[in-house]
């Protein structure tokens, strides 16, 4: 690592308020969708609007990147490009993009950065974008600690990974699934998410294995505790999930994810990649707002438990299990952690559980006297459940009235001149400015009270996002300054001051390298993502021989790989020794029995293990 590269915290906003107030709570950048051609079709957003925010987000000299990562059809990439120069005149810092027909395009001088839907996870991978013009690279979720350090030892570029939030269980990129049952592609942003449904599990002979349940819901990504080590691997920037998540959620992710990162990087004496210190007036804390359950998934290698194959939706905190339950009220023993970390149930909270059918019920909270809970429906709480609460009324009503504020730390020194006064800012980037008056010095008659009202006035930085840190006056007697004088002194300074940190303001720069680097591979199959003729053309300009089409160009998936996971039934179900059969009958790769999963619409799919790279893969079984 080396330790003059900044670490940056980056946050999603789905709009410019939740975006401003993730600046707010401590984010060096965060990632938002333009109107057009994003990831998350729901969450698009004018250029008007990004504009509002680069220029907030910039008085901190924190980032805007905004997500145009899904591919292109021929006839949409000139309005693509015409979206890229405006919001590249709205001020953005970076695009963050799939496709890579743009490169043939004449785009802007904006630096770009490598979608983890482009299928990040070798280091040949990533040389390869780094040699074509890329800034950074989106790392894939999958990747271990050894493969961020063989893909850092092997390349310069900025490196990007996710710590925090929701799971796709297939590769970013390469699933296929809802754009197969449905013809909405998670490729071009409109995913219908049936990793999310209810299946059930049966082998080839047709023995069900599973009940039908949520197999292919994962648990929500936490990295909170290996920000150290992503950083020793090479990290540089720490990316939050949730371009559709609220503003409670996201100020809460954020200011959790700031505390942790400002600890680390004191100790290891690194910086964070931009100004201003945030304060905030509630602790947070990520199992307060919505989440599945957590797992570290593969960054510390394979294990078990990293789905939530009872229920896609936010469970909360888990509260206790019920020891008694009458009518009206329930009494839960508390879950080990400590009631001053987890909080007592009160009036207005929503709880959730499982019923003896293991659905998942919910209800409020209508009263709390003393260990007696007093919900709204009792039905179905009975000695034994497992009691979670998943809206915390209390914390969410602090969240939503918080004021949270971020400053940008200036030192004032006031000397004297030959015909007046100067002020000098120097803020805690080193960037200072000095503006003069020119005024009749005039010696005051009460010293003490005039020197209090010079530091007054000087220190009232309100509605800036300047705070005085330090005042120093440097003068020989205690002159007498119109108020309107030392006014005017503080307001030009800062407004200078504004200016020069404009100036200064740290900026990513476009390399623009047009070569004939070799891709990796000389043939793509669909799983290429190749959907219009610029990125052929780029691939083929980059030594690609055979290329086939996309499958958003209509391709039939019968018979075709839909899906392909890192995370293993298999081994999940306990059917797994972490080692390739060895049975002869088996494929010479190392191959288990298929398995198969069928829907609630009853459509089947197959499911093939691949022992050697430790892989599952989903195939249209047959047409639906």
């Amino acid at each position: 690592m080396n330790p003059s590269n900044p670490i940056e915290l980056l946050a999603p906003a789905k709009d410019a308020d939740t975006g401003i107030a993730a600046i707010n709570c401590g984010a060096d950048a965060v990632y938002i969708g333009a109107k057009k051609f994003g990831a998350r079709e729901d969450a698009g957003n004018s250029v008007e609007d990004i504009y509002t925010l680069c220029r907030y987000a910039h008085k901190y000299f924190a980032k805007v990147y905004v997500t145009l990562n899904t591919l292109l059809r021929d006839e949409e990439i000139p309005d693509a490009v015409n979206l890229i120069a405006q919001l590249h005149d709205a001020g953005i810092d970076a695009l963050i993009i799939q496709d890579m027909g743009l490169l043939e395009c004449n785009l802007p001088p904006i630096p770009l950065f490598a979608s983890t839907q482009l299928h990040n996870t070798s280091a040949e991978k990533t040389a390869f974008l780094e040699k074509v013009g890329f800034e950074r690279v989106i790392l894939a979720r999958e990747l271990d600690l050894d493969r961020i350090r063989d893909i850092r030892s092997h390349t310069q570029i900025g490196l990007e990974c996710f710590v925090h939030g929701a799971l796709c269980v297939s590769y970013s990129g390469q699933c296929y699934l809802s754009y197969a049952i449905g013809r909405r592609s998670g490729n071009r942003g409109q995913c219908a998410q049936p990793c999310r449904r209810k299946y059930s599990l049966s082998d080839k002979n047709g023995k069900i294995l599973s009940a039908p349940r949520h197999l292919l819901c994962l648990k929500d990504l936490n990295l909170s505790e290996y920000l150290k080590d992503l950083i020793d691997a090479g990290i540089t920037s720490f990316k939050i999930e949730g371009r559709l998540k609220d503003t409670s959620y996201v100020m809460n992710i954020v200011s959790f994810y700031r505390q942790k990162l400002d600890l680390i990087l004191q100790e290891m004496n690194l910086k964070k990649s931009s100004s201003g210190k945030s304060v905030i007036d509630f602790l947070p804390d990520p199992h307060k707002t919505f989440n599945r359950g957590y797992s570290r998934y593969f960054i510390r290698g394979r294990h078990k438990s990293l789905a939530s194959w009872d229920t896609p939706k936010s469970l909360g905190e888990k509260i206790g299990r019920v020891i008694s339950a009458a009518k009206d009220h329930f009494t839960p023993l508390p879950d080990p952690l400590p009631e001053t970390e987890r909080g007592s149930i009160c009036a207005g909270d929503g709880i959730c559980f499982f019923d003896k059918n293991q659905q998942l019920c919910g209800t409020s909270i209508n009263k709390a006297d003393g260990k007696k809970i007093y919900p709204e429906k009792i039905s179905g709480i009975e000695k034994g459940v497992v009691i979670y609460r998943n809206h915390d009324h209390a914390f969410l009503s602090q969240l939503k009235k918080s004021r949270a504020v971020r400053s940008i730390e200036v030192s004032l020194i006031l000397d004297e001149t030959p015909d007046g006064f100067s002020l000098t800012a120097k803020d805690e980037d080193g960037i200072s400015a000095e503006v003069c008056v020119s005024c009749q010095k005039q010696p005051a008659d009460k010293k003490e009270q005039a020197k209090s009202a010079i530091e007054k006035q000087l220190a009232k930085f309100g509605g800036t996002e300047f705070v005085c840190a330090e005042l120093v006056l440097n003068l020989t007697d205690s002159w007498f300054i119109p108020l309107s004088e030392l006014n005017a002194l503080r307001r030009n300074v800062l407004e200078k001051l504004s200016q020069a940190r404009q100036q200064h303001r740290p900026i990513i720069k476009k390399r623009v390298i047009p070569n004939d680097a070799a891709y990796p591979e000389t043939e793509l199959s669909y799983s290429g993502n190749v959907l219009n003729q610029k990125a052929k053309k780029f691939y083929q300009r980059h030594g690609v021989d055979r290329i086939m089409p996309a499958a958003e160009s209509g391709l039939d998936m019968h018979g075709k790989k839909l899906m392909t996971t890192k995370y293993c039934l298999n081994y999940e179900l306990g059917r797994c020794n972490g080692k390739p059969p060895l049975t002869p009958a088996l494929s010479p790769i190392g191959e288990r029995e298929c398995l198969y999963l069928t829907d609630e619409d009853g459509r089947k799919f197959r499911l093939d293990f691949d022992c050697v790279n430790c892989e599952m893969a989903l195939f249209y079984e047959k047409p639906f």
